[in-house]
């Protein structure tokens, strides 16, 4: 697996299929973002069937092959949306286009499952939600960083427990790794991409809401600069934002692209979940200077100090989860709500924010 670039960053987990071979049928549409390996991964894993491709580019198409050789290369996105036997799609888009991929999966009869950011636009964002009104069918969202990192799952679940009382205030760090030569044309667009609050503070916000079982949230105040990248002027490479939950919960995040040439992975990305009872840090991709391998988690509460090393030992529930959501029509993956609110908020964030340098 990639650990150097967090663009191709996949996670592989154990197989834990929920449904029978030839039960749920998937495709993939749409090569442009890296995330698109790890989707895959995480919903063959739980047992359903890549049964076909399209991306314009034919070299995308041959290296996801090569990847996925299960994968029949489409001709063409109506061949594959025309397909009743494919429920879902997965894509990972340029950013301001994964919507309208998603608005016509979903005028299909498909489910749809996007990477993060799902959206560019507040009206992006009303469109999904009316569309999903009108057709029933689902638009996930691939928040990696909760949904792909088992010692972000294990505090979900130590937090549904109670193992830290009420959550009051939740603290991310998201760093990347820039690699900027490795980057497509479309990555340093600021339209296409949606600014740095858009695209990876997503994952931020969504966990904020998460930990917290927040419904809404109004952002305080947001902060964007491009630091050390001039060359790229449409790029962000730095932002930050604090907002309260509509339970009085608290949030501050910060994101960036100057990750360091010696750090051992892409991004030391951390949390700490604050509770009337006790706390929680994620270290989720390294332990530095101790450990190379990710997914340390320590809980402090009244029954004293632990440390939790859960790399391959927690899985990857979300994706099990979502299949059988298309199935049965349920939300116990993720509500649709949910992944919307995050989306908003998101945009929210990068509208109001005061550029600083």
């Amino acid at each position: 697996m990639q650990t150097k670039d967090g663009m191709n960053y996949a996670p592989q987990g154990k197989p834990n299929p929920v449904v029978a071979k030839g039960e749920f049928a998937f495709a993939a549409i749409a090569l442009d973002h890296g995330h698109i390996y790890g989707m895959c991964n995480g919903l063959i894993e739980a047992g359903a069937d890549l049964v076909a491709v399209y991306d314009p580019d034919p070299a995308k198409v041959e290296a996801f092959v090569k990847k996925f050789p299960q994968a029949k290369a489409a001709s063409s996105e109506a061949e594959i949306l025309n397909d009743p036997s494919i429920k879902l799609i997965a894509g990972a888009a340029v950013p301001s286009e994964r919507c309208a991929l998603g608005l016509r999966a979903m005028d299909h009869g498909k489910d749809y499952f996007t990477d993060k950011t799902p959206f560019t636009t507040l009206e992006q964002v009303e469109q999904a939600r009316a569309k999903a009104k009108e057709t029933g069918k689902k638009y996930m969202v691939y928040y990696s960083e909760r949904l792909h990192v088992e010692s972000a799952v294990f505090a979900g679940q130590l937090i549904e427990q109670g193992a830290i009382g009420r959550v009051v205030q939740v603290i991310g760090f998201g760093p990347h790794r820039l690699n900027a030569p490795s980057r497509p044309e479309w990555f340093f667009q600021h339209e296409k991409y949606g600014g740095i609050l858009c695209d990876i503070g997503s994952h931020q916000i969504e966990q904020f809401l998460y930990f917290t079982g927040a419904k809404d949230a109004q952002v305080l105040h947001s902060k964007i600069a491009n630091y050390n990248n001039k060359d790229y002027p449409e790029l962000e490479d730095f932002g930050d934002a604090t907002l309260v939950a509509d339970n009085g919960a608290t949030n501050y995040f910060r994101v960036d692209w100057l990750t360091p040439e010696g750090l051992g992975t892409w991004g030391d990305g951390r949390m700490t979940i604050l509770g009337t009872e006790g706390y929680i840090e994620i270290r989720k991709y390294i332990d530095i200077a101790r450990d190379p391998q990710g997914d340390h988690l320590y809980l402090v509460n009244k029954e004293g100090e632990k440390h939790y090393s859960l790399k391959g030992q927690v899985g990857y529930p979300f994706f099990g989860q979502l299949i059988l959501d298309c199935i049965n029509r349920t939300e116990n993956a993720m509500t649709q709500e949910h992944a919307f609110k995050a989306g908003e908020l998101c945009i929210k964030a990068q509208m109001q924010a005061v550029r600083v340098e």
